[in-house]
């Protein structure tokens, strides 16, 4: 049975099918050590059908200045796009506006809406607590009009020390079918969890690390009004509904962004893996 640890060095290297796959031709928009690509919710959905997706957001951007193995991984991702308006507001500031924030949880539906009548489009969802996945892939299912999500696995927690569970999941999603493959296992850890697995998910062409985005599909979680996202207020709101989990993202590491973005502008961040 494949060890399911592996090796930074192993993580990091490109698979043999990355050279030759297209990437998506849009301007690299630089955010502290990492950038964000100038990319439309429209042409992310129009254009992005195979490869890998990340959406950047300021508790993730800050895991990208403690997190060496995070930081080493980020220029495998084809897109990444900025997905806050605290971001987006600071690429205004930084002087390189992208055209619009274009988070996971807004694409997410768009995406499925768009692939409804596409056949070879299927997703399996790997994350989210018990229940909460069958109850998004019920719902979403259910708009789309077809078996849109083929599959799902809620892993424990502690998955990477449990014996034989990334196997299981693994397992699971090949045995699916399905060609996307929806990831959420909170910002960082499910995109190490792509790059260390992708080559043993062949069938997977599409890779969405998308976080909440399967809570808000399961009806469990409430989206906020559009006003309050608008204005750059939709961490405030989750941390109302959610201060126990969300206190950290938000509390912790929006104030620390918000200065090194200030020391960006003014030239004075250093990129603490360079």
């Amino acid at each position: 049975m494949p060890n399911d640890r592996v090796e930074m060095n192993q993580m990091t290297r490109p698979p043999a099918q990355a050279e030759t796959r297209a990437r998506v031709p849009y301007k690299q928009v630089p955010m502290l050590n990492a950038y964000v690509h100038d990319i439309s919710m429209d042409e992310l959905v129009r254009d992005f059908d195979e490869g890998l997706l990340l959406t950047l957001h300021v508790d993730m951007a800050m895991k990208l200045q403690q997190d060496p193995e995070f930081h080493a991984i980020i220029d495998q991702f084809d897109v990444i796009t900025c997905d806050s308006q605290i971001m987006y507001f600071a690429t205004k500031f930084l002087g390189t506006p992208v055209q619009e924030r274009v988070s996971g949880s807004d694409y997410f539906p768009r995406f499925y809406m768009h692939h409804k009548d596409n056949p070879d489009m299927t997703v399996f969802m790997l994350g989210g607590k018990p229940g909460i996945a069958e109850l998004a892939q019920k719902n979403v299912n259910a708009k789309v009009g077809r078996e849109f999500i083929v599959g799902t696995y809620a892993p424990s927690f502690d998955f990477e020390n449990t014996p034989g569970e990334i196997d299981a999941m693994i397992d699971a999603v090949n045995a699916s079918g399905a060609t996307a493959l929806l990831v959420g296992l909170g910002g960082g850890r499910q995109e190490k969890f792509i790059i260390r697995y992708r080559d043993r998910m062949p069938g997977i062409k599409l890779w969405l690390p998308l976080g909440g985005t399967i809570d808000y599909e399961s009806g469990t979680f409430q989206r906020p009004p559009k006003w309050i996202t608008e204005w750059g207020f939709e961490w405030l709101y989750r941390l109302a509904k959610e201060p126990r989990a969300r206190f950290h993202r938000y509390v912790v590491h929006e104030p620390p962004f918000l200065w090194a973005v200030l020391k960006q502008r003014l030239g004075w961040y250093r990129d603490p893996f360079a």
